[in-house]
C-alpha cells in the first residue's frame, strides 16, 4: 500500500514540475507532465530521489562489485586431498558398509602340541552413513533480482555452496582429531616457551608425535600432520629450515618433516583444560586450546553423497526467489587408530 502511494505521490509531483516547466515556455503543461514522468521512467539518474520509478532499483548500490566473506583457500585442502574416497560406493540411502576386521591368527612357534587348534576370526559390517548438510532458505524478492547492479541470484546460490564446503571441511579435520589420550590415538600437549599462558609448540614436540606412530608401527608413507595457524607461527619462530621450506611453498603443501606432510588449515578443533575434544560449535571458553591434527591417511575415508537445490520461483503473491540446498558427505577414521593431536600446553 505504502509503495502504491509513494508512486503515485511520485507521479504527481513529475507532472506538476513537467507541466510548470513548459507552461512557462508556453507549450501545453499535459506535454510536460507526460515527458517528465517518461524521463523519471527511462533515466533513474534524471528521476528526483523521491520518485517511485527509482524505489525499486535500489539505487544506492551502483559500483556492482561485491565483497565477498574469506574463505579456507583450496590450497590449504591438501591433507583432505590425501584422504581415499569412497564416492562410488555410496548407496541410495547415503550408506557405506565396511567389513571390520577381527583379529590376527595366532601364530605358534616350534609347536609339539597336537591338534594345533582352531580359532575363529570375528569380522563384522561396519556401516557409516554420511552427514546431512542443509542450508536455510534464502529469499530474494523480484524487485532486488532486478533492480540490483549485480547478480544477487548467483551470489546467494554461491554463498550457500561456499558455506556447506567450508563447514564440511571444518567438521572433517574435527572428526579426524582422537577425543583423548590413548596409545592408538595420542593427544600430545606442547612444551616450548611461554608465548602468554600457552607452550609454543618445538620440533621435540613434533618428534615425540613421530615416536607414538612408531610404536604403533605405522607406515610412514601416508602420515599426515595439518598445523593450525598458531603451531605454524611458532615452527617459524624456532625453525629456521621450516621458515625456509613454509616460504617456498606454492600450492599450500609445507615441505615433509620428519615422515609427515606437512600442511597448515584455519579451521582446526579445540580442546578444553582437561585434554578433551570439544564439540562442533560447543561455547568457547578462555581455557580452550588449538590443536594440530595428524592421522596415516590410509587408515581414514571420505565420501560425497547426493546433492540437491531447491529453487522456489517468484508466485502471484510474495514475488520472491528462494533458495537452499541438501548435501551428503562423511570423513572420519575407520578405525579409532593411527590418529593424533598436538595441543598447545599451558604455563604452569
Amino acid at each position: 500500500m505504502k509503495k502504491i502511494l509513494f508512486f503515485a505521490m511520485a507521479v504527481v509531483i513529475n507532472c506538476f514540475m513537467g507541466g510548470t516547466i513548459t507552461a512557462a515556455v508556453g507549450l501545453s503543461p499535459v506535454i510536460g507532465a507526460i515527458g517528465a514522468n517518461a524521463i523519471a521512467a527511462v533515466s533513474p539518474l534524471i528521476a528526483p530521489a523521491g520518485s517511485a520509478l527509482r524505489a525499486g532499483l535500489y539505487s544506492e548500490i551502483w559500483t556492482g562489485e561485491t565483497i565477498k566473506a574469506f574463505r579456507n583457500s583450496l590450497e590449504s585442502l591438501g591433507w583432505l586431498n590425501k584422504i581415499r574416497s569412497f564416492d562410488s560406493q555410496v548407496a541410495n540411502n547415503n550408506t557405506i558398509n565396511f567389513v571390520d576386521l577381527g583379529g590376527d591368527p595366532t601364530v605358534l612357534v616350534n609347536n609339539t602340541s597336537y591338534p594345533i587348534g582352531v580359532e575363529t576370526l570375528a569380522d563384522a559390517n561396519k556401516a557409516i552413513t554420511l552427514d546431512k548438510y542443509q542450508t536455510k532458505a534464502t529469499k530474494v524478492t523480484d524487485d532486488e533480482a532486478r533492480g540490483l547492479s549485480f547478480d544477487k541470484i548467483g551470489s546467494v546460490i554461491e554463498r550457500h555452496r561456499d558455506v556447506v564446503d567450508e563447514t564440511k571441511y571444518a567438521r572433517a579435520l574435527h572428526a579426524l582429531a582422537p577425543d583423548s589420550h590413548a596409545a592408538k590415538h595420542p593427544v600430545l600437549t606442547t612444551t616450548g616457551e611461554a608465548d602468554g599462558n600457552r607452550l609454543r609448540l618445538t620440533v621435540a614436540d613434533v618428534i615425540k608425535l613421530k615416536a607414538s606412530y612408531d610404536a604403533q608401527k605405522v607406515p610412514v608413507q601416508g602420515r599426515v600432520l595439518v598445523l593450525c595457524p598458531e603451531h605454524v607461527n611458532d615452527l617459524l619462530l624456532q625453525d629456521t629450515t621450516f621458515a625456509t621450506r613454509y616460504n617456498n611453498t606454492k600450492d599450500g603443501k609445507i615441505a615433509d618433516m620428519y615422515g609427515f606432510e606437512i600442511y597448515e588449515f584455519v579451521d582446526a578443533p579445540k580442546y578444553d583444560n582437561s585434554g578433551k575434544k570439544k564439540a562442533i560449535g560447543a561455547t568457547a571458553a578462555d581455557t580452550d586450546r588449538n590443536a594440530s591434527v595428524s592421522f596415516y591417511a590410509p587408515r581414514m575415508m571420505k565420501a560425497t553423497g547426493e546433492t540437491k537445490a531447491y529453487l522456489d520461483e517468484p508466485d502471484t503473491q510474495n514475488q520472491e526467489w528462494r533458495y537452499n540446498v541438501r548435501h551428503y558427505f562423511i570423513c572420519l577414521p575407520l578405525k579409532n587408530e593411527a590418529i593424533g593431536a598436538l595441543v598447545s600446553g599451558v604455563k604452569a
